[in-house]
Order: structure tokens, then C-alpha cells, then sequence
């Protein structure tokens, strides 16, 4: 079954709090899917009701082809998961912790674990107690890859973590990918995600309105086109598909729908081109296409 995580309608009250509006989307085999939104947005709530901590109010949620609260129990056994926010027992070590997680996940690979405490470069003899928010941050992380899952939920996991230390967050899921196991990676450095993520869900006010591979998605925002030409630049104000021309030193900057860019780029051909850069848009620029109202 290629399919690991199916949301179809999700919806979730608090009262008379509307959190989940109709949330959908599925996390295949071999995929990891960003999940992405500001805070108050519905993703840790989403997180919490495929995790059977919430009990959802309408739609259809499944792990494994289970119900994620019916069958929570056996759900568990095949995933690991990463919050962004660690509690740990304060008079343990950090490794003892690492162990006891795995020994509560029903075994675990002790020469990963050794692997990862070292690429992690935590200390692993230090009681909780003393560690910082990175440090309780790469306990979570060690113990959750230590473990043989299927599937991998992650919220905000690299939260107190430096750049070194998030750069060996990414090659480790990008290792768990070409292993075939499934990630859900909700989290709010928009870079990781558009590094690491083959689909992308963007969620606002508890509803789903993004949805799609970064292609995909980049199909309904537009280039940002630097331009110089031999002949009279001005001329491309007027082509379809160029928005917000800006004309300076002759040199134009402007924007450009994307199914418009072959034909954009014909126009200014015939000026004769000295200078062309097409820059696609990036996920942030997708991101704050719905948070900014437009």
C-alpha cells in the first residue's frame, strides 16, 4: 500500500471553535510532505488527531489503512514521532532517555543510535536537566531515527537547533526517504521544507488551501524577470502576461505569469537580448500569497 496517511474532511471543535474546518491530503510511501501555516493555523491540532490524542469531530482519518483512534495502539508501533517542543525526564541522562524511548517502541538499532549521538555531537551522559532547548531537541531526533518506523511525523523538529545541526536533520530524512519510509514534516522554516519536501500543504484557518508539488504549485504565482535588450525595452510593458514593469538605467524588472514566460521571452528576442533571469518563485513567495490576502 503506497498510501500511509489519508485525511479526508477532518474536522475539529473546541467548543464553539471551529479549528479544522475540511482538511485532506495523504502522505505516501517514499514521500515526505511539508505541512505548512502560521501559528493558530491547525497543524499541531492535525498532528494530535492522526496521533489519536484528539478525537476528530468529522471526516475520515487513517494511518496504515486504520482509524487513527480506533486503532492508535497498533498505529503506534509503526511510527515515530518529533514535537517541537521536548519534555524530558530531568534526573536521566540523555541517553538513558534515548533508550527507554526505544525500549518503549518495542527494540531499536544501537549502533544507529551510537551514529546519531555522534553526528548530533550530544553529550549523551549529561542528565536532562542541564541541556538546552537544542540539546533536549536531538534527544527526540536520535530516539525517533534510532527506531525502524514507516512512517515519521515530525512538528517543527528542528526548533532550537543551529544551521550544522538542521543540515544533519535533512540528510537523515533524506535518507529515511530512499528508504521508503513516509514523512510528514510540519514546520515553519519554509527553506527546509523546500528543500526536502516532495508535496507541500499549505493550511490557513483550519482549511487546507494549497496543495500540490513545488512545480505544481509554482504554475499559480509568477516569474520575478530581470531584462536588458539592445532595442527599446520599454515595448515589453505591454506584452501579456508582464505585471508590475519597472523601467531603470534600461534595465526592466517586472513580473511574469508563468504559462506567458515562452512567450514572454519570443518578445524579447526580437529587441535582441543582451541580459534574461527568470527567477521561479520560491515556497515563501507561495506561502505569503495566501497570508497576505492576495
Amino acid at each position: 500500500m503506497s498510501e500511509i496517511v489519508k485525511l479526508q474532511g477532518v474536522q475539529k471543535r473546541f467548543g464553539k471553535f471551529q479549528a479544522l474546518r475540511d482538511v485532506s491530503f495523504t502522505v505516501e510511501k517514499e514521500q515526505v510532505v511539508g505541512f505548512i501555516g502560521p501559528n493558530g493555523a491547525g497543524k499541531s491540532t492535525t498532528i494530535r488527531i492522526l496521533l489519536g490524542i484528539l478525537r476528530r469531530n468529522g471526516g475520515e482519518a487513517q494511518i496504515f489503512g486504520k482509524d487513527v483512534w480506533k486503532d492508535s495502539l497498533e498505529i503506534h508501533k509503526r511510527i515515530s514521532y518529533v514535537p517541537g517542543d521536548v519534555a524530558l525526564w530531568k534526573n536521566l541522562t540523555g541517553g538513558e532517555i534515548i533508550d527507554l524511548f526505544m525500549k518503549l517502541h518495542g527494540g531499536g538499532d544501537k549502533k544507529k543510535r551510537d551514529y546519531l549521538i555522534e553526528r548530533f555531537e550530544l553529550d549523551p551522559k549529561k542528565k536532562a536537566k542541564t541541556y538546552s532547548k537544542g540539546n533536549r531537541q536531538k534527544v527526540a531526533l536520535i530516539s525517533a531515527l534510532s527506531v525502524n518506523s514507516d512512517l515519521y511525523i515530525f512538528d517543527e523538529p528542528t526548533s532550537g537547533l543551529d544551521p550544522l545541526m538542521e543540515s544533519v536533520f535533512q540528510e537523515e530524512v533524506a535518507r529515511l526517504k530512499k528508504d521508503g519510509k513516509a514523512i510528514l514534516l510540519s514546520s515553519h522554516i519554509l527553506s527546509e521544507v523546500e528543500s526536502l519536501a516532495d508535496k507541500v500543504v499549505i493550511i490557513r484557518q483550519g482549511e487546507i488551501v494549497e496543495s500540490g508539488s513545488l512545480d505544481e504549485l509554482r504554475h499559480l504565482t509568477r516569474y520575478a524577470v530581470t531584462l536588458m535588450t539592445e532595442g527599446d525595452v520599454g515595448k515589453m510593458a505591454s506584452v501579456a502576461g508582464v505585471h508590475n514593469f519597472v523601467l531603470k538605467d534600461k534595465e526592466a524588472n517586472f513580473s511574469a505569469d508563468t504559462r506567458y514566460i515562452n512567450d514572454i521571452l519570443k518578445e524579447a528576442t526580437k529587441l535582441g537580448v543582451k541580459k534574461f533571469e527568470a527567477t521561479p518563485p520560491t515556497l515563501a513567495d507561495l506561502f505569503m500569497r495566501h497570508y497576505e490576502g492576495n
